[in-house]
């Protein structure tokens, strides 16, 4: 039998050589200084030679493993070439049998099974772009612990929603995996109850620019009601409470001055407001403006009264968000959690623009125009920054 010192010391020469280590084990010794372990055996009547590795990477306590190895095989009457074909195979099938490549598929299925742009969209982004480290890594070696990292930093970061939505769609992709015979078990199960509960009580909305983004290009894509299309964007783009849109009429406009005079009966302060109006918001205006009725934007059956009170949400379900993402007051809190986010505006103009009540009674005496000329200003930067978060969209699906 060999021992590690001689097949350490053992030196190269003119020709090829080998040194026995008993029961059919070699170690070969190339001129170039190369050594490598052979295991010969006899197979269905020929004799064959399997290669385990070369020395020193393969020490000769491993070398003596999978010579056992291989014989436990030759004794179940399988050839030890053959098994190593076949797991090699394997191998390099689970290797290319990648998360991203089955997240694809994933979301190809979606699109198949007729699902909304914007699902298609989000789901893009949560396995494309939140859950990037495991793109490349075999199905079969993600674990939960990494997982779990992903949907921590993500919940640390404030987004609590997103990390719970994308530990479902993950699940959704080792489901897949699952049933079309390319993983055994769903890590995300084991998961369950390590993210910290969502909040409830509060509007549902969305607060990430991306998010937000895809969200605002997925109603440019809206194929139903135009006057629900139309009043979405006006209400983001404004930052006001969805009855106060539904409600809105013509005699409320003035286009010269730029501005939308509220009454105080439809404010819930019951104050009177007026609001900026953006390019955006003009735009919008003019796309829907008809000389001959009142209301800006009247109800699917008649011009005489408003959009339902559920028009905004029910084109939001069809879009693929459910209640517990986004609502349609939720425009307000993703306008307000990104503008104050960003430390560049005027906490108490960003207040005003949502008509908040003044808290300091002694301060706050209500003025439809208080920080008028700083909320012109803000108003346009909002509107071009829900512009600007369309094109991240367009990166997310590109």
């Amino acid at each position: 039998m060999l021992s590690p010192f001689a097949a350490q010391n053992a030196k190269p020469r003119a020709r090829p050589y080998m040194l026995s280590d008993g029961n059919n084990l070699h170690l070969l010794v190339n001129p170039n200084g190369s050594k490598l372990w052979r295991f010969r055996y006899r197979f269905g009547g020929k004799q064959l030679m399997l290669s385990l590795g070369a020395f020193p990477e393969v020490t000769l306590a491993k070398a003596r493993t999978r010579r056992d190895d291989a014989k436990k095989l030759l004794a179940d009457g399988i050839n030890p070439s053959e098994q190593r074909k076949t797991d090699d195979a394997k191998a390099k099938v689970a290797k290319a049998t990648t998360f991203g490549l089955i997240a694809k598929e994933v979301i190809a299925k979606l699109d198949e099974e007729g699902s909304a742009l914007a699902t298609l969209a989000k789901q893009k982004w949560y396995l494309e772009k939140l859950a990037a480290p495991l793109t490349d890594k075999a199905i079969t070696e993600v674990t939960a612990a990494e997982i779990l990292d992903i949907l921590k930093k993500i919940e640390k970061s404030g987004r609590k929603e997103s990390a719970h939505k994308l530990r479902g769609a993950i699940g959704r992709v080792f489901r897949h995996a699952i049933v079309t015979l390319r993983a055994t078990n769903d890590p995300t199960f084991a998961l369950k109850g390590a993210l910290l509960k969502r909040r409830s009580g509060h509007r549902a909305a969305l607060t990430d620019e991306t998010e937000l983004g895809v969200l605002m290009t997925c109603i440019d894509e809206y194929t139903g009601y135009y006057t629900v299309k139309a009043g979405l964007k006006f209400l983001a783009l404004t930052m006001t409470r969805p009855g106060e849109v539904r409600f809105m009429r013509r005699s409320e406009v003035n286009f010269i001055e730029r501005r939308w005079e509220i009454p105080a009966e439809r404010m819930k302060m019951r104050k009177p407001h007026d609001v900026p109006l953006s390019d955006q918001a003009l735009e919008v205006l003019r796309e829907v403006w008809d000389d001959g009725r009142e209301l800006v934007f009247p109800s699917v059956r008649t011009d005489k009264r408003p959009l339902s009170e559920n028009a905004f949400n029910v084109a939001l379900r069809r879009m693929g968000y459910s209640k517990d993402e986004h609502c349609s007051h939720g425009f307000r809190t993703s306008a307000s959690t990104i503008l104050n986010g960003t430390q560049r505006y005027n906490p108490d103009v960003i207040e005003m623009a949502l008509a908040h009540e003044e808290k300091n009674e002694v301060r706050g005496a209500y003025n439809r125009a208080k920080y008028w000329k700083e909320r012109v200003v803000l108003l346009q930067d909002w509107a071009n920054m829900l512009d600007e978060f369309k094109t991240r969209k367009q990166q997310v699906l590109a």
